[in-house]
């Protein structure tokens, strides 16, 4: 991502997530609220119209790219772009990693934790989605100064001001490191803390992601959380990598933030312990499905070699 850029990829997750929530039933992750994280404009566009916005516009060519034979059936570019959404490997991912995050931060928060940290924010609502959870919590996001100034500009799409709750906190990793960050906030480091880190790891490098565990591991009580999604370190094998994943993959590349690193699930648990932080719980391919997608009659399914981890400070 440049410098002064708004992360492409997470104005596509706001999407995903908007899109969900207007077309599918029933829902995975109901993020209502995602729709304000893209222009009215943008949005009317989205439920109603014939003209498509820029965003459905590069879902259904990526469609048509990848699968050109199974586009061409259709003629309702509408239809084509829910077929799009339900297949592709993103959509499915963006979903159930939240559902299964707010789950498990619910349960945290009844705990008595205090304090959520969400690391790569991007559009996420919870903080005014969440009115309920956010009495009870401390809500720091942390992001990239250009995707946090678009972020609460879009805010105003929903209330005047932020809540009182929610503190945000911009960060250029490339010029101070997370402890920095979060010492010039009001984040208490002797109170229990969730951290949350969705959609982030792929475009880091392997150094970058084990120094950033380091430091939740420093900077939080034993037995706080951090909840983390990761591809199997097999998707970046050419001759390995499944085909939703390899799209996925290349879409992201061709948007200039190219996805970088996975992990081995065998070692992954070794590779967290020489950080500070305790494996608790990995959910592979099978477990997501299970969790997330059972049952449902429309063609949302689990991503391949796609895992959501929990981990807790040793």
């Amino acid at each position: 991502m440049q410098a002064n850029q708004v992360s492409k990829t997470a104005m596509g997750t706001a999407f995903m997530r908007a899109y969900h929530a207007a077309h599918d039933h029933p829902k995975i992750f109901d993020d209502f609220l995602a729709r304000h994280m893209i222009t009215a404009e943008e949005y009317r566009h989205m439920i109603t119209a014939e003209e498509y916005r820029e965003s459905e516009e590069r879902h259904l060519k990526a469609f048509q790219k990848f699968h050109p034979d199974w586009a061409a059936r259709f003629s309702d570019q509408r239809r084509a772009l829910a077929c799009w959404m339900q297949s592709a490997g993103a959509p499915a991912i963006v979903l159930s990693r939240a559902h299964y995050t707010e789950d498990i931060l619910e349960q945290a928060v009844h705990a008595g934790v205090k304090q959520y940290v969400i690391l790569g924010a991007g559009m996420d609502t919870f903080a005014v989605r969440r009115p309920d959870l956010l009495e009870r919590l401390q809500v720091f996001e942390v992001d990239h100064p250009a995707t946090q100034a678009h972020k609460r500009e879009r805010l105003l799409n929903i209330c005047k001001e932020p809540p009182q709750h929610l503190h945000f906190i911009p960060v250029d990793f490339s010029q101070e490191n997370l402890a920095t960050a979060l010492g010039r906030s009001a984040y208490d480091q002797k109170a229990p803390t969730f951290f949350s880190w969705l959609g982030v790891t792929y475009y880091l490098t392997r150094e970058a992601l084990l120094t950033t565990f380091a430091a939740i591991a420093g900077l939080a009580p034993s037995g706080s959380t951090v909840i983390f999604d990761y591809l199997d370190a097999e998707a970046f094998i050419p001759e390995r990598v499944a085909r939703r994943v390899e799209i996925m993959i290349e879409i992201v590349k061709r948007v200039g933030e190219p996805m970088l690193t996975g992990f081995d699930p065998s070692t992954l648990a070794e590779d967290l312990s020489r950080v500070g932080l305790r494996l608790h719980e990995d959910l592979a391919p099978e477990d997501i499905q299970g969790r997330c997608f059972a049952g449902r009659p429309d063609g949302y399914h689990a991503c391949e070699q796609t895992h959501f981890a929990r981990a807790v400070v040793a």
